[in-house]
């Protein structure tokens, strides 16, 4: 099974005597060389180019994403003692090509610029960041004349965020209110097809559940790989804390922000996990900035130390989509309180919503 998740959907032509390379090393490479990367530098997590020179743009942010993505799998190895459960995890080359690649489909302006191009491609399948991302490197970045990077199949699969296809609407609404559906577009569902082929009917049944959104015309996927699992809580890890650090440093958010607005819920968190925040948290506002860093790496490490297994697909064959990572209740509290004011004292501060607006 495992030769399968490494074959490539076309045949590789082109000879490189020598090289001893694995398949995600190779995936890797690929991406970090690709012209769809390098346009990463010039869209921006959260500040505006040109406010600063310190903040983090999608680039920088994907590179620190892969560098957490690496520490999570080493935490993940420490703890098995099953040999079959650490052979099954990513190797640090796949698991960085994944991190790398995760944001290469999102568009500039955040969420503002991808309601922006939703609204103008309804009648063509719509827009949507993580959809896009498929196609880049599936079928558009120009390694190969059609293939995209024909990039290894288990690298596709965790890139999958929303391993669905959308769903075809008889009727459009039109306008930016319109959210994208978080799906792959129709359009590539043969590389979808190809993607989960390794997987029996039954196990891709499983893995395809969905649930009706009750506010909007669409399903929402219920699973992702084990692989996706992880580059998510990169994902996720590396945008709470590492954004809150660019909000904290260009002045964006104060103490006060925060005394305001994470506080009160601080105090909904289990006790040992608020104590150690509070704690952190004093020192994020000190000015000196070696003592910021401290602190910002205090928090990663929480949350990295914390990972965990478990058994998503109990009932299911393959191993990759069976397990997934996740945090203890505890920390998951904790990040989401990070991202939580991340997105209201930042993004949705007048200067970052002027600049989403102008995007659309």
């Amino acid at each position: 099974m495992q030769h399968l998740w490494a074959e490539r959907r076309l045949a590789e032509h082109s000879q490189r005597p020598n090289d001893h390379r694995t398949p995600w090393q190779r995936d890797r490479a690929r991406i970090l060389h690709s012209a769809a990367f390098r346009r990463l530098q010039a869209k921006t997590q959260i500040m505006g180019i040109g406010q600063n020179d310190f903040y983090r743009t999608r680039l920088t942010h994907s590179l620190e994403a892969a560098q957490i993505g690496t520490a999570l799998v080493a935490q993940l190895s420490y703890q098995q003692e099953d040999p079959a459960l650490r052979s099954l995890l990513a190797q640090d080359s796949l698991m960085e090509a994944l991190c790398l690649a995760h944001d290469l489909g999102h568009p500039p302006f955040g969420h503002g610029g991808e309601k922006a191009l939703n609204a103008c491609m309804q009648h063509f399948g719509g827009f949507e960041g993580n959809g896009q991302t498929l196609r880049i490197v599936g079928k558009l970045e120009p390694y190969t004349a059609s293939g995209g990077m024909n990039l290894s199949r288990r690298t596709l699969l965790g890139l999958l965020k929303y391993p669905i296809v959308q769903p075809a609407l008889d009727q459009f609404e039109q306008g930016l209110s319109v959210k994208p559906c978080k799906a792959i577009y129709a359009a590539d569902s043969d590389l979808l097809d190809w993607i989960l082929s390794p997987l029996s009917a039954a196990d891709r049944t499983a893995f395809q559940r969905t649930e009706t959104l009750t506010k909007a015309p669409f399903l929402k996927s219920l699973h992702k790989s084990l692989d996706a699992s992880i580059m998510e809580l990169a994902d996720d890890i590396a945008y709470g804390v590492h954004d809150l650090e660019d909000a904290i440093v260009t002045g964006t958010v104060t103490l006060e922000h925060w005394r305001r607005i994470a506080e009160p819920e601080m105090a909904k968190l289990p006790s040992d996990i608020a104590s150690a925040l509070k704690h952190i948290s004093l020192k994020l506002f000190i000015p000196e900035h070696h003592i910021r860093k401290d602190a910002i790496g205090a928090l990663v490490n929480l949350l990295i130390t914390s990972i965990e297994l478990y058994q998503a697909l109990p009932d299911t064959q393959d191993l990759l989509i069976r397990y997934n990572a996740r945090l203890p209740e505890p920390q998951q509290q904790l990040l989401q309180l990070l991202k939580s004011f991340v997105y209201e004292a930042v993004i949705l501060s007048p200067d970052v919503q002027r600049g989403e607006y102008k995007g659309q």
